[in-house]
């Protein structure tokens, strides 16, 4: 290939937007390339060219244990591709969404080596969870939590990433012009939230009317037609699980075509971002000599917002799907900070058309194709068109080096280095119809698991279904494998075990190979049993009260101390100024779910939010005194179960001052769009009915929470469950 008189400057860009002949002349697309079903995975995968489970990220940060595959903590020995080209000369940086650091870590005690600013990128600007609010997101600028939607009307995420993502170009290009830069730009979108402005939403008004399964043959047909898929290629049916549009409810209709209004809505008000970026990169006049890696998506399309979609994340992810009535009267909602809506199981289907499954089924190719475009003109001779060899996100890192003529190195900051399990896709840049060279990749993600080999793949659906709750399902020959041809079923169509069983046969013996190879084993679905705290790191462990100061802000849910399903005392002591104090003393959690105690007009209030959907507040009579005051929430839970509700009693100096009823509580989690625990503040969506930034203007000594009881066995259970639940429907 012919080389530029300098390195080539190095942008990956992991995008939900679709068009794969985005800059015709200048790239091409590639239509048989593969993620791991799942995000964190994905993203490790894509980061070191390592298979998921050798980088320890073999499921979930939230279900992580200390078996090797499955830590979630990479290791040193998995160095970055970022880490590597710092170290030979590349600014390195990250924007949007990071998801691959250890949850037991992310607070602000650290450790920080595997944030992203400790794995090899000098400037980190984004959130560190599955998901967050487009509107109110819980970012961090290096390791510092940050609110730039503050006092910024029309604020949206996806213009705030791009913004500074183009801002650290050009003061790159400026301070050293002739040195090389590695981006790595992660929007949140096309993740749930949907969350956009109108105008965005509108433009595709009426668009969704005809349902799920006529949007997937007319994206097949569309596919046909552009040549992104074969001729011949089979629209794969659709699965009995999945009700079919004809047989939805006629009365819910328009609330289903509207969520896919806003979520279409999302990815075009996106795919502008990204086209901004790529427009700052162009006036720099350094694009031709920059590869651009456009990958859409981590994995198939979500269905992860059960059959009715959804008004509030945290609804469905502590498993109390909401009526499709709320959904139907809450339809001017959709998109707007008032709510955390998704799309319904259907439309995930209908997305990965022509393929069978969707995302965290890593057995079929709906769960792991995406499309790919890489574009560089200095370095691509036969530009346009589509490659289809085979090809997946390890391949994305030994690509990068081979295009920077770097060699891997066999050691990094002392540590000897595993070999990089990818192929260079660079050999395709000038040889259209080359065969592949990646001949053997294994898939696996929660017992679902295929073997891809020399054109054949072998597939075993375990069973869970991505919108159902917890379910554990034996493994043995009870299971039933499929056998695809996939040289010549593109779509996996045809089910060939029963006619080449010898083949079948041979491909589960190299998927137990490649298994015991990559730390794949013990195959395991029992998510509740992974994800009992004793298995991960617990900073507060053993621990039933806890203190707070007012420094402590944007502290994870789960790095504090937990109230739920149980009783608790809160004692805040504080200093209340002549003439008086407002605002939030302590919030956990936002808009959608969570509780905060608060002062207003001078009185006490303690409000508790149920799922966006039912609101509760008890307030205190009278206005709190000047001077050194105790302020004190209890909470007596009504006990025998998961989300029960108690009474509420607010005390002031030893005097009871208001009492009432929480009549329903969070069972799980509060949220998992990144809403945390503040002091002194209320983060992120507010909590209660009271606008952004109201920090509280008395004085807050200390806040003391005190667990009075504990859980008995069966609930701990349902509890562990619920929480691993709500993590695998946020990815």
């Amino acid at each position: 290939m012919t080389w530029a008189s300098a390195p080539p400057a190095l942008s990956v860009a992991p995008f939900p937007c679709p068009p794969w002949r985005r800059w015709p002349g200048r790239g091409f697309g590639y239509n048989q390339f593969h993620t791991t079903a799942m995000c964190s995975p994905s993203r490790a995968a894509l980061l070191t060219g390592r298979n998921h489970h050798s980088a320890h990220m073999g499921a979930l940060t939230e279900i992580a244990t200390g078996l090797p595959g499955y830590d979630s903590a990479i290791p040193k020995s998995v160095a970055t591709t970022a880490e590597v080209l710092r170290q030979r000369g590349y600014n390195t940086a990250w924007f949007g969404k990071g998801h691959c650091t250890p949850m037991w870590e992310v607070s602000a005690a650290g450790p920080f080596d595997r944030w992203p600013t400790g794995l090899g990128f000098e400037r980190f600007y984004g959130f560190l969870g599955g998901e967050t609010s487009q509107w109110e997101p819980a970012l961090y600028d290096q390791t510092t939590p940050v609110a730039p939607y503050r006092g910024r009307e029309g604020y949206h995420l996806s213009e705030d990433l791009a913004d500074p993502c183009i801002g650290w170009i050009r003061n790159q290009k400026t301070g050293a012009p002739d040195k090389p830069f590695y981006l790595y730009f992660a929007p949140g979108a096309g993740h749930n939230p949907h969350h956009v402005a109108r105008e965005w939403i509108d433009r595709f008004k009426g668009q969704f009317d005809q349902g799920w399964d006529a949007l997937r043959e007319e994206t097949w047909r569309r596919q046909l037609a552009l040549g992104v898929i074969p001729p011949g290629t089979k629209l794969t049916p659709r699965p009995e699980q999945i009700p079919s549009w004809e047989g939805y409810p006629d009365r819910y209709k328009p609330v289903a075509s509207r969520l896919m209004e806003v979520y279409a809505g999302f990815l075009a008000h996106a795919d502008a971002q990204i086209g901004r970026v790529v427009e700052a990169i162009q006036d720099l006049g350094v694009w031709d000599n920059t590869l651009f890696v456009y990958i859409v998506g981590d994995n198939g399309a979500s269905a992860e917002g059960n059959p009715h979609g959804a008004w509030s994340s945290p609804s469905y992810q502590n498993g109390v799907p909401e009526d499709p009535e709320w959904l139907l009267e809450h339809m001017e909602d959709f998109g707007s900070a008032r709510c955390e809506n998704h799309y319904n199981v259907g439309w995930a289907w209908g997305l990965d058309s022509p393929f069978q499954w969707m995302k965290q089924v890593a057995s079929h190719l709906g769960g792991t194709r995406n499309g790919l475009v890489v574009s560089w003109p200095r370095g691509i001779q036969d530009a346009g068109g589509l490659r289809s060899q085979f090809h997946h996100l390890i391949d994305i890192a030994p690509t990068v080096l081979e295009a920077a003529g770097i060699p891997q190195p066999g050691e990094v900051n002392g540590v000897p280095q595993k070999p990089i399990e990818g192929v260079s896709m660079l050999y395709t840049f000038s040889q259209k119809d080359a065969p592949s060279t990646h001949v053997t990749q294994y898939f696996e993600i929660l017992g679902n698991r295929a073997l891809y080999h020399d054109g054949w793949m072998a597939s075993c659906f375990h069973g869970r279904l991505p919108w159902v709750r917890i379910q554990s399902l034996p493994f043995g020959p009870q299971e039933r494998w499929e056998l695809y041809d996939i040289a010549h079923d593109f779509s996996q169509g045809e089910d060939l075990s029963a006619r080449h069983p010898e083949k079948l046969a041979q491909l589960q013996a190299l998927f137990d190979q490649e298994a015991r190879k990559y730390n794949v084993y013990p195959l395991n679905d029992e998510t509740m049993q992974r994800a009992l705290p004793e298995n991960r790191p617990n900073l507060l462990e053993g621990r039933t009260t806890v203190t707070y100061y007012r420094d402590n802000v944007r502290m994870p849910e789960l790095a504090t101390v937990n109230v739920k399903n149980t009783s608790f005392d809160l004692t805040a002591e504080l200093r209340i100024p002549e003439g008086g104090a407002e605002g939030v003393i302590v919030s956990q959690g936002g808009n959608m779910a969570g509780w905060s105690l608060s002062v207003h007009d001078g009185k006490p209030v303690y409000f508790y939010n149920w799922m966006g959907h039912e609101s509760y507040a008890v307030e205190c009579a009278e206005a709190l005194p000047p001077g050194d005051v105790t302020l004190k929430l209890t909470f007596d839970y009504d006990g025998g179960g998961l989300g029960r509700g108690g009474t509420a009693r607010l005390w002031v100096n030893g005097h009871i001052a208001g009492q009432g009823r929480i009549e329903k509580t969070i069972p799980f989690l509060f949220s998992v769009s990144g809403e945390t625990f503040d002091v002194g503040d209320d983060t992120g969506a507010a909590v209660g009915p009271y606008a952004h930034g109201v920090p509280f203007t008395g004085t807050i000594q200390k806040v003391q929470i005190a667990l009075r009881s504990e859980h008995d066995a069966g609930t701990k259970q349902a509890m562990h469950e619920g929480h691993v639940d709500a993590a695998l429907k946020s990815q």
